[in-house]
């Protein structure tokens, strides 16, 4: 795959290459695996309208939806390699190749709603965070909502027991790791495009998920069950290959980046109604029961899987985990 990907960065880079290369439009391809009516295939689409008009057509975005390029594991190494200019990984995607810091999103019940959210991505630690990709070859530029998750699985998820034993397919993180282990079940790193297939066949029980992913890839078809958690939450970063960013001339990267915030108002703003609306369809299909707990039942599970903050502490950094607590609750953990 990396020979594959290799090969493409050499043709991409011959495409820009030449005398034409002044007239010609600047191709940014943006890959992603999800869906195109999906939060962050709307924000994507979007971003290639506006930057499209705000240059007068100097950059033409090439938008590559549903893992058409590049699957979960293999994108992040193809933007590094200038094989594509940007993408929208979520923040789980960034601790395999050495930036753990955003697992911090992916502790459960860190964020407790979209305000709190907004105050930390919109602010200094969300700042800081983005800086940290530099050293990797990248540019990070917006925060992309996708929503909160919830679980689903082929049996009834209500108390904390009720995971022992069930196979969770998880994207690839630490923290998550951990989420599941803290309640018993077997946590499997799986493409967010193997998934469906994976439930269907019963490579794995179950998933977390946004409503609005489980809807538009039909997970909700093949789990009986889904619980209304809440748990965790799947946000995006936006990243462009630096090389390519900074080189960019000047008015045009401004330009981009006015599209790219336009762009990120409009599809989180999506994000919430997109996710109301895959609940209602979800409901309406009558294929999964939606199943919502208690505050007992919500008070157990956040008791469950609390030790999971200690046990990442020394992989995502203490500090930051304060920190993040400090925005998020007003007090450290």
């Amino acid at each position: 795959m990396r020979k594959l990907i290799l090969a493409a960065a050499s043709v991409a880079a011959l495409a820009v290459a030449g005398p034409a290369s002044a007239q010609s439009p600047i191709v940014i391809k943006f890959s992603h695996v999800v869906a195109t009516n999906t939060p962050k295939g709307l924000a994507a689409e979007k971003f290639k309208e506006l930057a499209e008009k705000y240059t007068d057509g100097k950059v033409k975005v090439e938008v590559y939806p549903n893992s058409q390029l590049y699957k979960d594991k293999e994108e992040l190494e193809a933007l590094q390699l200038g094989a594509v200019q940007m993408l929208a990984p979520s923040n789980s995607k960034f601790g395999p190749i050495g930036v753990k810091e955003f697992e911090v999103f992916d502790l459960p019940y860190i964020l407790p709603d979209l305000a709190t959210l907004r105050k930390v991505t919109d602010g200094p630690l969300g700042a800081k965070l983005l800086k940290l990709l530099d050293a990797k070859g990248m540019s990070g530029l917006a925060y992309w909502d996708n929503g909160f998750k919830q679980m689903s699985a082929n049996r009834k998820l209500i108390a904390p027991a009720d995971y022992r034993g069930v196979k969770f397919r998880i994207q690839s993180s630490k923290v998550l790791e951990a989420q599941f282990r803290a309640l018993g079940s077997i946590p499997q790193v799986m493409g967010f495009g193997e998934v469906y297939q994976a439930l269907q066949t019963g490579v794995v029980d179950g998933q977390e998920n946004t409503w609005s992913n489980i809807y538009t890839q039909k997970m909700h078809e093949v789990q009986k069950y889904i619980t209304n958690t809440n748990h965790g939450y799947i946000g995006y970063v936006v990243v462009t290959n630096k090389k390519f960013w900074d080189g960019l001339p000047a008015d045009v990267r401004a330009q981009c980046e006015k599209a790219m915030k336009e762009a990120t108002a409009y599809g989180n703003g999506q994000s919430a109604k997109e996710n109301e609306e895959a609940l209602a369809e979800i409901k309406k299909s009558g294929k999964s029961e939606i199943i919502a707990l208690t505050p007992e039942q919500d008070a157990a599970m956040r008791k469950a899987v609390d030790p999971v903050y200690k046990d990442v502490a020394s992989r995502v950094g203490q500090p930051l985990i304060d920190e993040f607590l400090k925005e998020t609750r007003g007090a450290t953990n």
